[in-house]
């Protein structure tokens, strides 16, 4: 299992009313490195012909991130089958190791051609592998 890492350091803008990251922030954590990984992953080719969109997402938050802490992001495929692949993000505090949350969401892949659900190609199955 190939897995990808960020590290960020939480801003003021990604707090919320009580100075904790807010909700929405670990949303579009989530969505970022996801979005990284694929680009890092992939050839100008495959990107050109194929892009992703969610289709469920469930994120469980396990304990509070601040203002100036170091997180490390991390995220796996765990599987890919037909027109869908499940996708892991956990996200850990760097001082403490401790996971602050984790993620699953379920993607499925998409033809730029016809703008139509299409089937995980095995070669994009063996660049998550």
């Amino acid at each position: 299992m190939l897995i990808f890492e960020k590290k960020i350091t939480v801003k003021t803008e990604d707090l919320d009313a009580r100075n904790h990251v807010n909700n929405v922030t670990y949303v579009q954590w989530v969505q970022n490195i996801a979005e990284e990984n694929w680009i890092d992953n992939t050839s100008t080719t495959i990107r050109d012909n194929y892009y992703w969109v969610m289709l469920s997402h469930h994120i469980q938050y396990k304990a509070e991130a601040i203002l100036g802490d170091g997180l490390l992001l991390k995220t796996f495929v765990t599987k890919s089958e037909g027109l869908r692949s499940t996708r892991i993000v956990e996200i850990y505090n760097q001082n403490t190791s401790k996971l602050l949350s984790s993620s699953e969401t379920i993607w499925c892949l998409m033809s730029h051609e016809t703008n139509k659900p299409t089937r995980i190609t095995q070669e994009i199955v063996e660049l998550f592998r």
